[in-house]
């Protein structure tokens, strides 16, 4: 492991950027902190909690064009593969492992993404650990924690006034080593880092219970409970928006005379349009149907697919429902069902 002094973190940065398009948390305002390509490392602020928005959309951009066309027949694909290999630097734990479940997604064994792909593979990344938990961050539920370190390539601790550096993977261990300002570290920063890790783990004060939450969700699809789950949701998508594991799109034709281009952009399970059909029925009518499906997915049909959770626990969707939804209390919701309520 190598530790590096934080008045040196900016000549680091500055290295990297000479090899590598970097992408680094900037703070936008007082309230908003969001990954964006730097051209000094003094432009990197790494004393935050959490970023606005997840790092998805550096590899499932919000709106990608997969192909120009001519009336005449001939098309374009622009080059899949970044210009310059790209480096993510400081990103959480929480992001790191959606990537991992986004990876199951469009790296499966019977279709692989062309476009998410050749952007994971010319990517490394850097993940800082979350000393400081938000309030409605409950990734410890999952598994994971705020200093979990796997799923990325090397792993960051902020110790105060030095960040340890850990690679974690060949291609971590391979950028490390031509970093500047790097020391090896010491046995009390190790002890540190345990003692920070430990005072993190403390400061998640939500905490859910997912153990038997796929089996109880197969028995009460037709329950109740979802009139009064959907109740105060308004249908605005941002839960979906601000997930840092939603995946779903649309594909669209834009055209002006004679040229045209297919878009792929993001799409919510939320909306009316989702699942509206040609015919004009619509197989999800309501908000009850629509925020049944997306917990039924992420805590469902994913566990069935992928044998995972479609959440990182990371809190942005309760973070920004402009309704106060709360994703643990409507699972606690799930939960208290009485067994004799949960029917097949």
């Amino acid at each position: 492991m190598k530790t590096i002094a934080k008045n040196k973190m900016s000549a680091l940065l500055d290295a990297l950027i000479k090899k590598y398009q970097v992408f680094a948390p900037v703070q936008q305002d007082d309230l908003v902190v969001d990954f964006n390509a730097i051209r000094s490392g003094a432009e990197a602020y790494l004393e935050y909690n959490n970023s606005n928005e997840p790092v998805k959309k550096m590899f499932f951009p919000q709106s990608e064009t997969l192909f120009t066309y001519t009336q005449g027949g001939s098309t374009e694909t622009p080059e899949l593969q970044p210009k310059q290999p790209r480096v993510i630097f400081g990103v959480r734990p929480c992001d790191t492992r959606s990537l991992a479940l986004m990876d199951k997604v469009f790296d499966g064994p019977d279709f692989q993404d062309p476009y998410y792909l050749e952007k994971r593979k010319n990517t490394t990344i850097f993940t800082l650990a979350c000393n400081n938990p938000r309030n409605n961050c409950f990734c410890s539920s999952l598994g994971y924690g705020p200093f979990f370190q796997k799923d990325t390539d090397v792993f960051m601790v902020d110790l105060g006034e030095k960040y340890l550096l850990e690679p974690i993977t060949a291609a971590g261990t391979k950028i490390v080593k031509g970093l500047p300002g790097l020391e090896d570290a010491r046995e009390k920063e190790l002890s540190r880092r345990k003692a920070l890790e430990k005072e993190a783990a403390g400061k998640i004060t939500k905490k859910v219970d997912l153990k038997n939450l796929p089996e109880k969700l197969s028995g009460i699809f037709d329950h109740p409970v979802w009139d009064e789950i959907h109740e105060k949701c308004i249908g605005c998508g941002v839960c979906t928006y601000f997930c840092p594991t939603c995946h779903c799109f649309d594909i669209v034709d834009e055209t002006r005379d004679d040229q045209g281009r297919r878009v792929r952009v993001w799409d919510s399970c939320m909306y009316p349009s989702f699942t509206q059909e040609a015919s004009g029925h619509n197989p999800r009518e309501t908000g009850k149907e629509r925020m049944r499906q997306r917990l039924m997915h992420k805590f469902k049909y994913f566990v069935d697919n992928y044998d995972e959770v479609a959440c990182v626990g990371c809190g942005r969707c309760m973070n920004n429902c402009p309704v106060g939804s709360d994703l643990v209390q409507v699972i606690e919701k799930i939960n208290n069902l009485k067994r004799e309520d949960v029917y097949e």
